[in-house]
């Protein structure tokens, strides 16, 4: 099973999701996925954490943040059982679709 084939597709798909579609990640599993997109990419994060008053970054940096340690490989994992998770949850065509096509790249 190649995980980098699944993270790159389970990558476009996250990315594709329509703002108005019927996947809706929460807030919640949008940082999750950036922790793990940018601990697959970068490795551990690096730099001074965001400003008190950079919401947005800080939330980012700590999801990010969490994941520190973990190797390239097992964050892609962590991607792509996590957009399984939120797919799952939803149980309609489209995430069906999606989690066939996930699937389909291993």
């Amino acid at each position: 099973m190649s995980v980098q084939a699944q993270f790159d597709k389970a990558v476009a798909i996250v990315q594709g999701l329509p703002k108005d579609g019927p996947v809706q990640p929460t807030q919640e599993d949008k940082l999750a996925f950036y922790g793990a997109f940018k601990q697959a990419n970068e490795g551990d994060v690096s730099g001074p954490a965001p400003g008190m008053f950079d919401f947005v970054g800080k939330a980012k940096y700590k999801a990010w943040k969490e994941l520190e340690g973990t190797s390239k490989d097992d964050a892609k994992k962590r991607y792509v059982d996590l957009l399984k998770a939120v797919l799952q949850k939803q149980d309609d065509e489209s995430s069906k679709k999606y989690l066939a096509e996930i699937e389909a790249a291993a």
